[in-house]
C-alpha cells in the first residue's frame, strides 16, 4: 500500500508540474479555432479527473494505513465480519466484505434510477 501511495504521489506531482511548467500554456497559446480549444479542454478534464481519482485511492489508503495502526484492518465496516484476505489482496484498501459491498452497490444503482 505505501508503494501504491508513493506512486499516486509521484504521477500527481507530473501532471501538476505539467500546469507549473505551463506545458499547458503551450497548448493554449496555439489553440487557433473551436476545435483546439475542444482539446484543450478535454486534456485539461482529463488531467484532473485523473488527479481526482489519485486522490481518492490515496484517501482510501490513508485510511486503510490508519486501519492497520488501530487494529481494525480487515474488519467490514458494515457488518463487523471478517474480509476475506483476497479481496484484500486485490483491493487492500476495502472497507467492506464483498457481501456489503454487492448491497451498496445494488442501493447505489436503485437511487441513481429514482426520480429527483
Amino acid at each position: 500500500m505505501i508503494q501504491k501511495r508513493e506512486q499516486l504521489i509521484k504521477e500527481a506531482n507530473i501532471e501538476v508540474s505539467k500546469y507549473i511548467k505551463g506545458e499547458t500554456k503551450q497548448i493554449v497559446d496555439t489553440a487557433l479555432d473551436d476545435g483546439d480549444w475542444s482539446v484543450v479542454d478535454i486534456s485539461e478534464d482529463v488531467s484532473l479527473g485523473r488527479l481526482s481519482a489519485q486522490r481518492e485511492v490515496m484517501v482510501k489508503i490513508d485510511a486503510a494505513i490508519r486501519k492497520l495502526d488501530e487494529g481494525t484492518y480487515g474488519i467490514c465496516e458494515e457488518c463487523g465480519g471478517k474480509i476475506s484476505e483476497e479481496r484484500l489482496k486485490v483491493i487492500p484498501f476495502a472497507i467492506y466484505c464483498r457481501d456489503c459491498q454487492e448491497k451498496i452497490e445494488q442501493l447505489e444503482a436503485v437511487e441513481k434510477e429514482l426520480p429527483i
